[in-house]
């Protein structure tokens, strides 16, 4: 992903370099050439995909600069808070790209302490889902993780309770998807990455944002920089209310919008909440 764009725009390759020289890595051609299984683990494709998602900025801005400036509001789903928040001028690349590498890795290595997972479940409200979750958590963990759209929520949780929950919605006839991530995001699983994103956050100098940019904590935006450092760590262990943020910004009168980065998921989310609204995708 990303070759495309940094073949095309000395901008977006001049992204991919100074990454490769931040990260100590040839991030690049990691994008490029895989191999996807090392490009798919989370302490590479964080950084990947901000990387991309801000090469495709650039690809708009040189397409049509009136758009990017007359830009009035941002959200990132997850990690692409981050990028949102670049764009809004409350952090630089350089450091945006420090906190997603050490986001990730702290949250690879808190994956790595226990056996967990996510799974994507349609068809039920939250309500319902929060009761299956109950019932099939113990002694585990198991939580709403994102709420994406409707009739799309994912789960977090520890191995064991999803396995639980998996059985009982078969039984049910409750369709589901289990989700090819490393571990429970945005779940108390999540907690031993608080520290150390926590600490990097510390060092990281923040400005009040140029443009509001919705938190997926609350689906709200902030000014206060400070806010915003410690809703970025609330964050990991926080679910994502996307469809609500995205309805926080529909409701702002905003359209129509833009999806920068690889993949159309975040277009499909948007068509669920308001078919009328208009999504353009951005480096694909």
């Amino acid at each position: 992903m990303g070759k495309a764009l940094a073949e095309q725009l000395p901008a977006a390759r001049a992204l991919f370099d100074r990454a490769n020289a931040l990260l100590g890595y040839d991030l690049a051609q990691l994008c490029f050439d895989g191999p996807q299984e090392k490009l798919d683990s989370t302490v590479h494709s964080q950084p990947a995909l901000f990387v991309c998602s801000l090469a495709a900025l650039e690809k708009l801005r040189y397409d049509s600069p009136e758009i990017v400036e007359q830009c009035q509001a941002a959200a990132g789903l997850s990690l692409g808070e981050y990028t949102a928040l670049v764009f809004a001028g409350v952090m630089t690349f350089d450091d945006g790209l420090r906190l997603v590498a050490e986001r990730g890795a702290a949250m690879q290595a808190a994956a790595e302490l226990r056996p967990s997972g996510m799974v994507s479940v349609l068809g039920v409200e939250p309500e319902p889902l929060a009761a299956m979750c109950d019932a099939a958590r113990g002694d585990d963990v198991l939580q709403i993780a994102n709420l994406l759209c409707p009739g799309n929520i994912a789960i977090s949780g520890g191995a064991a309770a999803l396995d639980r929950f998996v059985a009982q919605a078969e039984q049910d006839g409750v369709r589901y998807v289990r989700l090819s991530v490393a571990g429970a995001f945005h779940t108390a699983i999540m907690q031993p990455a608080v520290e150390r994103l926590t600490k990097a956050l510390r060092d990281v100098t923040m400005s009040a944002p140029r443009i509001p940019v919705v938190s997926n904590v609350d689906a709200l935006p902030h000014d206060d920089p400070e806010a915003i450092r410690a809703l970025l760590v609330r964050q990991v262990v926080s679910a994502v209310h996307w469809e609500d943020s995205l309805r926080y910004l529909i409701a702002q009168g905003h359209d129509p919008f833009y999806e920068l980065g690889p993949g159309r998921v975040l277009r499909g989310l948007l068509k669920r909440i308001d078919r009328k609204l208009a999504c353009e995708g951005v480096g694909e």
